[in-house]
């Protein structure tokens, strides 16, 4: 959070792909398959139509998207980067002296369909420019002892970013594997919690694998006959469903079965009202909006978060909270005055934190005794004034990742590792009525299902992603998240279309990406798991005066809508629908008095 505003970070473009090679050779001495043989024919790719993300194929650079497609829900991204041209690839059983269809749809640049150990002529076929779907088609003839040939889609260096989708081998499996096994049955939940649901169903002869989709969304691949589906919202219901597969490729889907999570209470509701607004008070500095005195704040706001606590060098670990000196602020209250409004808003259920960083608190606990002066200093601010939690607002270069640390579910950068191990000494230290909330920027998180930290090559912003280890790690213990959705530049929706400031929709998307959960730099296999929504408010600027992303209250009502009751929701299509979402955030109180309380008015006549 910011004491004045400040221009949106530019964003990295997104780079754009292209693909693959081309020749169709035809096969002499063959002018048509027996009726025999073409009732044994067969589509033996593994999962062609990426439906199980990348299931079955080994890639050098790509994810699975959701748009565009050619059919189904998913499809292929992959780009090309120096010396790589993105390039996925998967070997399938054959059969000796064996011919082969091998098909495709493309589109990009220098796109290519091809196959190689073929045991005779290996062959390919490429598109040089398809702005559109097109199907590229190559044809095979396996040698005398050819029992494996890959096939594979790559790209061209330097072209850009190509797609692909559908791909098929059809001819005659290997070893009997010609056909993809039947769809399983006898799927059932067999244990319920807050946050997972247990699944299990009957064995199919002859799968290798099995893949759970959560609401028509792939979640995990198992190799047994159960699976435990994780990171759900308490209170929901959610549609399962299971595919089996073997060499041949991907079973239809079972049936679904439909499974609603229990109420609990976990994460720590800490006693907040169903619907929430958070606000943050100046408390230790003036800027134009005035100084407002803690009692004088109206009893709508739930949670009031003291802006700031800040250290007293960026990797000491010790936080002071400095209040407005009388200098500056000519009204402040004393501290006699400003303890005993803090006990009234307690008395009247609201709770008041001591928010840690904003713009000019910068936080770096690089080391263990860092991490632990941070604990007693922050122990000592909230003890002095009988405060109810802490509020984790770091901004700037507080949170940055190594570069080798490439897994937000296991974090190694030591500012990360430390920060982690302190806010759960607090939580700890404090019990399950502890308020812990944070304040991150769209960049540290939402930017993540982009890019994470300095990437696999190299050269991007190591602070990327940045919060995500962080959030994930204390799930269990956080109260609420609300994102700064305002001083941001364009960020990538899970509808892959980028989503700026202004209107409803941006805050649409990246709320949708926090309730959904997204893959981390798309991939598909590494997925940072939903928030449940009574954990999830949305931060919005209280006016123009106080951050870039002002909407207007219209805006927030058609946010507000769209995420609680699917309506009004314009061109972002949720992912589900959410009406625990706990409310809405704002910086700040002050701004928001300045201009006429229009941001509290706003809520309080939505959420009577």
């Amino acid at each position: 959070m910011e004491r004045a505003a400040r221009a949106p970070r530019a964003r990295r473009p997104r780079s754009v792909l292209a693909l693959l090679t081309a020749a169709l050779l035809a096969v002499p001495g063959i002018t048509a398959l027996s009726s025999a043989a073409r009732a044994a024919d067969a589509d033996i790719a593994t999962n062609g139509g990426f439906e199980s993300g990348l299931t079955g194929w080994t890639c050098t650079a790509g994810t699975t998207v959701n748009s565009p497609v050619h059919t189904g829900t998913s499809a292929l991204q992959a780009t090309p980067a120096g010396s790589d041209n993105a390039q996925c690839a998967q070997t399938v059983t054959v059969q000796p002296d064996a011919q082969y269809t091998l098909t495709g749809y493309v589109r990009g640049s220098y796109v290519y369909l091809g196959a190689n150990g073929t045991g005779t002529t290996d062959v390919s076929t490429w598109t040089q420019s398809a702005p559109d779907w097109q199907k590229l088609t190559t044809t095979f003839t396996t040698g005398a002892a050819t029992t494996k040939v890959t096939i594979y889609t790559h790209g061209w260096y330097g072209t850009g970013t190509y797609y692909a989708d559908d791909i098929s081998l059809v001819g005659h499996g290997g070893s009997g594997t010609g056909q993809p096994p039947a769809a399983p049955t006898g799927l059932r939940a067999t244990a319920v919690t807050s946050s997972s649901v247990a699944l299990s169903w009957s064995a199919v002869t002859g799968a290798t694998s099995y893949t759970v989709y959560r609401d028509g969304t792939k979640s995990q691949t198992v190799s047994g006959t159960s699976a435990t589906v994780t990171g759900l919202s308490a209170s929901t219901a959610y549609g399962f469903q299971v595919t089996a597969t073997n060499a041949a490729g991907e079973s239809a889907k079972s049936a679904v079965v439909t499974a609603t999570t229990s109420a609990g209470s976990g994460g720590g509701s800490a006693d907040l009202p169903t619907h929430a607004l958070v606000g943050y008070l100046h408390a230790s500095f003036a800027n134009g909006s005035g100084y407002t005195r803690l009692a004088d704040v109206p009893d709508s706001w739930d949670v009031i978060d003291l802006a700031f606590g800040e250290p007293t060098s960026p990797t000491s670990g010790d936080i002071r909270f400095n209040r407005c000196p009388v200098t500056e602020c000519p009204n402040v209250e004393n501290d006699a005055d400003f303890k005993a409004a803090i006990k009234a808003k307690q008395a009247a259920g609201k709770k008041v934190l001591i928010s840690i960083g904003g713009q000019n608190g910068q936080v770096q606990l690089t080391t263990t005794a860092a991490r632990d002066t941070f604990v007693s200093s922050v122990s000592d601010i909230i003890d002095t004034y009988g405060l109810d939690g802490l509020d984790i607002d770091f901004e700037g270069h507080s949170l940055s990742l190594d570069t080798s640390d490439t897994d937000f579910r296991n974090p190694t950068t030591p500012a990360i590792v430390n920060l982690i191990s302190a806010l759960k000494t607090l939580k700890a230290k404090y019990g399950s009525k502890f308020v812990l909330s944070m304040a991150p920027e769209t960049f540290f998180v939402q930017m993540g299902y982009q890019y994470y930290g300095t990437g696999k090559w190299g050269g991007q912003d190591p602070r990327c992603g940045a919060y995500l280890p962080v959030i994930h790690a204390l799930r269990d213990d956080l109260t609420l998240l609300h994102v700064q959705d305002y001083n941001s530049g364009p960020i990538m929706g899970l509808d892959n279309q980028y989503h700026s400031m202004g209107g409803a929709d941006f805050h649409i998307a990246m709320t949708d990406m926090l309730l959904t959960g997204f893959p981390v730099a798309g991939d598909p296999n590494n997925v940072f798991p939903p928030l449940r929504p009574d954990q999830v408010a949305i931060g919005m600027p209280a006016s123009t005066n106080a951050g870039n992303g002002y909407v207007a209250p219209s805006e927030v009502t058609k946010t507000l809508d769209c995420l609680t009751k699917k309506t009004n929701c314009g061109s972002y299509a949720t992912h589900g629908t959410w009406p625990a979402l706990r409310g809405l955030m704002t910086w700040s109180v002050n701004w928001d008095r300045y201009s006429n309380w229009e941001f509290q008015k706003t809520f309080d006549a939505y959420f009577g």
